[in-house]
């Protein structure tokens, strides 16, 4: 059997429960389906975030869901999409376990994926002595000798921006070419440039991150690392559904999407870091909170013309 909705959320994160919770106050019929990895669940703690700063990212999210606990129109299910095509009236999802369901509208908020490099020991150290963001996790590293693992161009900005934070910042070349300006300007502010590459990433008895094995044998020390992860957006549901994809100034492609959302395909919105891989938590929120309320409006004017055509 098929249930109908009036919007299909993929994706219970920030931004699609942010999403979820202004159509749960426009009295609208609302399926939440997620997955359960949000990509900050690596982190013990999320930063930045007025309110929460320095919280577990996963109690907002159990505090969001019980937020929608109190608007009787959201029902926020464990799964996967498998399938989505547009029908005749709305669009239409298969869920993995078999679970069909029509929506007038439907917001894409799945995230991206992370993708780290294969050196060993690094996925040990993801969210816990190797991170991404210097706003996101810098202030916690300040004073602490910092390895910036030159994966692509934006590695001299993440040491500049630690720099800010510690006078031991370093930039392991990777077999990354500088430009000499870039170099420059490292050097000028007293970051290290080590044009060695590494080998393997060491931690101690602990578990905690010690430092690099290089590919001369040595051991660099380190007590944090700043890397720069490819970002896969999940977009494969708004692909399904024909939505327009273009190339992004921070790495690969990503969903086209209007200031409130809206993509190009027929009734289909997306928002958070499906579209943007900067997209911060707050960021992440207030892009969620705008397509619920643009797609509340969309709804409305269907229904403005549906009682016009009926009168």
């Amino acid at each position: 059997m098929q249930q109908n909705w009036d919007v299909i959320i993929v994706g219970g994160g920030s931004a699609g429960l942010s999403a979820a919770l202004m159509l749960g106050r426009s009295a609208r019929r609302v399926l939440v389906v997620d997955e359960g990895r949000p990509r900050n669940r690596f982190a013990g703690h999320m930063h930045g975030v007025i309110g929460r700063d320095h919280t577990s990212p996963l109690d907002l999210l159990a505090a969001g869901r019980a937020d929608l606990a109190r608007y009787e129109g959201v029902t926020i299910v464990e799964g996967k999409v498998a399938e989505a095509s547009h029908g005749d009236d709305g669009i239409e999802v298969v869920l993995a376990d078999g679970a069909r369901h029509r929506g007038r509208r439907l917001l894409v908020a799945t995230g991206l994926t992370d993708e780290l490099s294969d050196l060993p020991g690094l996925a040990e150290q993801w969210g816990r002595g190797a991170f991404v963001c210097p706003y996101c996790d810098g202030w916690e590293q300040r004073g602490r000798r910092i390895v910036v693992l030159a994966g692509g161009p934006n590695a001299a900005h993440q040491a500049q921006l630690m720099r800010q934070l510690s006078d031991e910042v370093t930039v392991l070349a990777q077999g990354v070419v500088l430009s000499p300006e870039v170099r420059a300007g490292l050097v000028a502010r007293g970051i290290r440039v080590d044009d060695r590459v590494a080998t393997s990433v060491v931690a101690d008895e602990r578990g905690e991150l010690r430092g690099l094995l290089l590919d001369d044998g040595a051991e660099l020390p380190a007590d944090a690392l700043f890397i720069g992860p490819a970002p896969r957006p999940n977009d494969a549901v708004a692909r399904l559904l024909g939505a327009e994809v273009a190339a992004h100034p921070a790495g690969g492609e990503f969903l086209v999407v209007d200031a409130m959302g809206r993509t190009s395909a027929p009734g289909v919105w997306a928002a958070g870091n499906v579209t943007d891989p900067r997209s911060s938590v707050p960021f992440a929120m207030a892009a969620g909170n705008f397509a619920g309320a643009a797609i509340n409006a969309d709804l409305v004017e269907e229904d403005v013309r549906a009682a016009v055509a009926a009168a």
